[in-house]
């Protein structure tokens, strides 16, 4: 009997949902940082780091936050755009009805009048997420995932709201030896970083790394050599 099957009959079909999984994760960082780094140590133990040099990339990883839950400038903006566009068409259907008088049903115009209301409502809601969200550091705000943030992927006019993973590979045997999670989008700022942390982790006092174009600033480069 396969071992998943055999799990699978003794925990009842049982599976955790996203919400277990996030919270053990945030409620043992510390204890998962030390296995990954124990498990690092034993690597070298082994001898399977003997070659100091390491890819560096990083994967954009969606949050639980939904798209339309989370708030940039741009995006705020859109949203009064839209809100204040539907209210002029709601204003315009009003007036309309005015001048046609007892011709145009009373529900109607109790329907238009309550839209125009929900959508002050928005608006007052809105105005209080934006308060918020310019106190923060990058005018940025996530209602589900705080420290969730929009970011953009290698499709056309595609985005999501999440983490940039950010990950060093030994380049023989293809071993994780240093990763960070990061809500910055772009990877721009992050090669000397890694490439730090990947040659601590690997005990070795010069370490090649390699990454691609995404990772290139003159002052990266330089504080990687030095």
């Amino acid at each position: 009997m396969p071992a998943q099957y055999r799990a699978g009959l003794l925990t009842g079909q049982l599976a955790p949902d996203f919400k277990t999984i996030a919270d053990f994760r945030k409620d043992n960082g510390k204890a998962i940082r030390e296995v990954c780094r124990t498990f690092v140590a034993l690597c070298r133990e082994l001898d399977l780091l003997s070659v100091a040099s390491v890819a560096i990339d990083g994967s954009k990883f969606k949050a639980v936050n939904a798209r339309d839950k989370n708030f940039t400038e741009a995006k705020m903006k859109r949203r009064h755009e839209r809100i204040d566009e539907s209210i002029a068409r709601y204003l315009a259907q009003l007036e309309t009805a005015d001048r046609h008088g007892d011709v145009v049903p009373e529900a109607k115009v109790a329907r238009l009048k309550d839209k125009i209301t929900k959508l002050k409502e928005e608006i007052t809601r809105l105005n209080a997420i934006n308060a918020e969200m310019m106190t923060s550091k990058d005018k940025q705000i996530s209602l589900t995932d705080p420290d969730a943030r929009s970011m953009a992927t290698s499709g056309k006019d595609t985005g999501i709201v999440g983490y940039n993973v950010q990950t060093a590979v030994d380049i023989k045997n293809h071993l994780i030896v240093a990763h960070q999670v990061t809500n910055v989008g772009t990877d721009r700022h992050q090669l000397s970083n890694m490439a730090e942390q990947a040659r601590t982790e690997m005990g070795v006092e010069t370490l090649d790394a390699v990454a691609d174009r995404g990772y290139y600033t003159g002052e990266e480069i330089r504080a990687c050599e030095e």
